[in-house]
C-alpha cells in the first residue's frame, strides 16, 4: 500500500526513445531529467555514431563518429580477424606488399643462413641472431652474391648506410677476411 501512494504523487512520463512510461519525480522534471526510463536509453541518445556493415562478414556493426572519420579506407570491420583478412588478402597482395621485389620474395638472411658462415656482426662481431641484418656491401639490392652479402647488426647496418666512416671501415674489414680467406685456401 506504501509503494502506491509514494507513486501517487508522481507523474507517469514517456521514455523518449523506448517510449515505455515510468514515473519520475517533479524535481527531476523542473530541472529537465527525467526523460528516460533507464540508463541504457540515456545511453542511446549519446551515440554520435551509426551502424555500419562489416566489409568481409556483413555483420551490422556500431562505429563511433571518431572510426568513421578515422578509416583510410571507408572499410570498417566487426573486429580485428576480419581487417587482417582484408588486409593479408586484397591489399597486400602482389606488388603492394612490402617485401615485393621484381616479381620475387626475396629473403637475403636465408641466402647467408644457407651458405653456411658465422651469424654474426662483421663490424662488431654481436652473434645475437634476433639483432642481424643481411647487408648489400655494393648496394644493389639485386645482387644476391654470397659475396655481396654481409651479416650487420642493425646500430652497424644503420651506421654503415648513413657515414661514410663506417663504409669505409667495413670495406677495409671485408678486404682484410677475403686475403685471410685467400691465403687459407
Amino acid at each position: 500500500m506504501r509503494y502506491v501512494l509514494y507513486n501517487r504523487y508522481m507523474p507517469t512520463v514517456k521514455c523518449k526513445i523506448c517510449k515505455k512510461p515510468f514515473y519520475a519525480k517533479p524535481s527531476w522534471i523542473k530541472v529537465g531529467y527525467g526523460k528516460f526510463c533507464s540508463k541504457k536509453c540515456h545511453h542511446e541518445t549519446l551515440k554520435t555514431g551509426r551502424t555500419v556493415n562489416c566489409f568481409i562478414c556483413h555483420k551490422p556493426v556500431y562505429k563511433a563518429k571518431k572510426a568513421l572519420n578515422g578509416s583510410r579506407s571507408k572499410k570498417y570491420f566487426c573486429n580485428k580477424s576480419c581487417q587482417t583478412i582484408w588486409r593479408n588478402s586484397i591489399v597486400y597482395v602482389g606488388k603492394n606488399h612490402p617485401n615485393w621485389k621484381e616479381g620475387k620474395f626475396i629473403s637475403y638472411r636465408n641466402i647467408l643462413i644457407k651458405n653456411g658462415g658465422r651469424e654474426t656482426c662483421t663490424i662488431c662481431n654481436i652473434n645475437d641472431r634476433r639483432v642481424l641484418a643481411a647487408h648489400h656491401v655494393d648496394g644493389n639490392h639485386k645482387n644476391n652474391d654470397l659475396k655481396n652479402l654481409t651479416w650487420l647488426c642493425y646500430n652497424c647496418h644503420f651506421l654503415v648506410h648513413n657515414h661514410k666512416k663506417e663504409q669505409d671501415k667495413l670495406k677495409n674489414i671485408l678486404k682484410k677476411e677475403v686475403c685471410r680467406v685467400a691465403s687459407i685456401v
